[in-house]
């Protein structure tokens, strides 16, 4: 799924449903693909999953978040807006 709002103004939710328990990694990335955040690292259950990620110090700007699931990767783009 997309994250929600997008843009946003300090925080946004990403949310991602899984099929079977699973490894995830879910990331934010700058536009310079250095990582700002880790907020999932570990096994997950299966089902949906929200995750709301505070941006707080970071500045304006386009950010990317990817989950890599297993063997899966997916990567999304947001932009923040202050």
């Amino acid at each position: 799924f997309r994250n929600y709002p997008n843009p946003f103004n300090a925080t946004t939710t990403i949310s991602y449903e899984l099929r079977a328990p699973v490894h995830c990694r879910l990331e934010i990335l700058n536009v310079l693909g250095e990582e700002v955040a880790c907020l999932v690292e570990g096994v997950q259950t299966a089902g949906l999953h929200r995750v709301r990620w505070n941006a707080g110090e970071q500045p304006s700007g386009v950010y990317f978040y990817r989950l890599s699931a297993g063997a899966a990767t997916r990567i999304g783009k947001m932009l923040l807006l202050r």
